[in-house]
């Protein structure tokens, strides 16, 4: 049964739509990064080479009102290609059947005009988990060519084991050799289309 507040509801979702204008992620001026510790001491940082994603952000309301993001997990890069392969391996992003993991915006619930979370849906190896990424908003500008631009970075933590990453060796003093958790960085420059 529609209701006049599920009415209300859409015709204000569909009118925050209206005032978002659509943007792809600039590539070469985004990161996609992670840090995950390793030997219980210290972090290993990598990074993801291909990516894609659109978005749409007002830039009246300073509000980000879709967002969705692919990236190939065979671009993993973490400077080492012995750990880069095994990675890529059934060990964990099994590359081979799972070549994206995926990230699709629920809902954003802005804080001020410079911070927010994020609430999505994460796929990666065929699982889906709802996140939360707190975002920091760098700024809008208008670049060389008249191009509005805003700038932004997404952190949060996952835990692998959700997603069936789940290759671990135990240390004989207690511990393991990679943590389950895994910090989310990703810092972007996206341009209006």
């Amino acid at each position: 049964m529609i209701t006049l507040k599920k009415v209300v509801a859409s015709l204000v979702f569909t009118a925050g739509l209206l005032n978002a204008t659509p943007h792809a992620i600039d590539n070469s001026h985004t990161h996609v990064g992670f840090s995950v510790k390793h030997l219980m001491i210290a972090n290993v940082k990598g990074e993801f080479k291909d990516f894609g994603g659109k978005i749409d952000f007002d830039y009246k309301t300073k509000e980000f009102k879709a967002l969705s993001a692919n990236i190939k997990t065979a671009s993993v890069d973490t400077g080492i290609e012995k750990r880069d392969n095994h990675l890529k391996s059934e060990d964990f992003f099994l590359s081979s059947k799972y070549p994206e993991m995926t990230f699709v915006m629920k809902s954003y619930i802005k804080e001020d005009d410079d911070e927010g979370k994020m609430i999505g849906d994460l796929t990666i190896r065929g699982v889906t988990k709802e996140v939360t990424l707190d975002v920091e908003i760098g700024g809008t500008v208008k670049d060389f060519n008249g191009n509005n631009r805003v700038g932004f970075t997404l952190e949060g933590k996952i835990n692998r084991m959700d997603y069936g990453l789940k290759w671990n060796k135990a240390l004989e003093l207690g511990g393991v050799a990679v943590d389950e958790k895994v910090k989310i960085i990703v810092e972007v420059e996206a341009v209006e289309l």
